[in-house]
């Protein structure tokens, strides 16, 4: 079992299995991103060790994935420093978060404050990929002034690649006027609206990444996957295949295109190695089919 069954995409010049690792639950004690109390250190280094015996090229972090004790840039610099060269790190950067872990939302003066703070944690002199982060509230608005900054750093060197997450078609095509964009990140999955299937395939066809994040917990967003979650339908193919419901929602993800890259995330090292099965589960078109309707 390797991450390599998922198959491989460019992020620019850099090639990941499409099986990826997202860190944003390493440092809690528990699956929900608001879970305040702290992980087990050597326990989540581990999972993060073994995701990359795995095969997992592809880890995704951010500098305000903390808690009280843990912050996932340390974690995967402890952990994994020095790096591999074939180990590609993306970040991402617009939210930051106060002690109290209220989110604040950086300004375009304040973007390089927060790369520099990645690169710190991640003891790296470059970045691979940063995401320019949206909130919820901006899906109207112009990216130019934040974009623009960051393809600034990218001219000088800090960063390698862009790409841009929570976002809309209409951000995107100003973002590509900027700077090359070499990955969208948004949430998506199984049940996902049809504009957002369209914006899928219209990456596709422009050669951009799509990374879904809440591929597994749908619904359950920062809370993680509940039982609940999935629907007699996933249950019922999950089944057929001797397979888990998550694994099903993930393997329905890559076979969505094979610019589609997934970032399932988890502390707990029997769910990474399930997560990382799931890139060699081939489900037949009626699955598919089933499972879009």
């Amino acid at each position: 079992m390797s991450a390599t069954a998922s198959g491989t995409w460019k992020l620019g010049d850099l090639t990941v299995n499409r099986l990826g690792f997202g860190s944003m639950r390493l440092p809690q004690n528990g699956e929900a991103f608001a879970d305040r109390a702290s992980s087990d250190r050597d326990r989540s280094m581990g999972v993060l060790r073994r995701a990359v015996e795995l095969g997992v090229n592809h880890i995704d972090t951010a500098a305000f994935y903390f808690s009280p004790l843990r912050s996932a840039n340390e974690l995967i610099n402890s952990a994994l420093s020095p790096y591999s060269d074939d180990l590609v790190i993306t970040t991402k950067v617009g939210p930051g978060r106060d002690p109290s872990g209220a989110f604040v939302w950086a300004t375009p003066e304040q973007l390089r404050g927060q790369v520099e703070e990645n690169l710190r944690q991640l003891g790296r002199d470059h970045l691979d990929v940063v995401n320019l982060r949206l909130a919820s509230s901006q899906a109207t608005s112009s990216v130019a002034d934040h974009f623009g900054a960051l393809a600034e750093l990218r001219e000088a060197g800090l960063i390698r690649h862009l790409g841009i997450s929570n976002t809309t078609p209409e951000q995107l095509a100003e973002a590509r006027s900027i700077a090359p964009v070499v990955c969208v990140q948004n949430a998506y999955g199984i049940g996902s609206p049809p504009e957002d299937h369209a914006f899928l395939r219209y990456c596709g066809e422009q050669g951009i990444a799509f990374v879904p994040f809440f591929a597994i917990a749908g619904a359950g967003r920062e809370e993680g996957a509940r039982g609940s979650s999935h629907n007699g339908t996933v249950i019922e193919v999950a089944r057929g295949h001797g397979a888990t419901p998550a694994q099903v929602r993930l393997a329905w993800t890559l076979h969505q295109g094979l610019h589609v890259l997934a970032i399932p995330g988890t502390g707990n090292p029997d769910h990474l190695v399930e997560n990382v099965a799931a890139g060699a589960l081939r489900l037949t078109d009626e699955d598919l089919a089933l499972l879009t309707r």
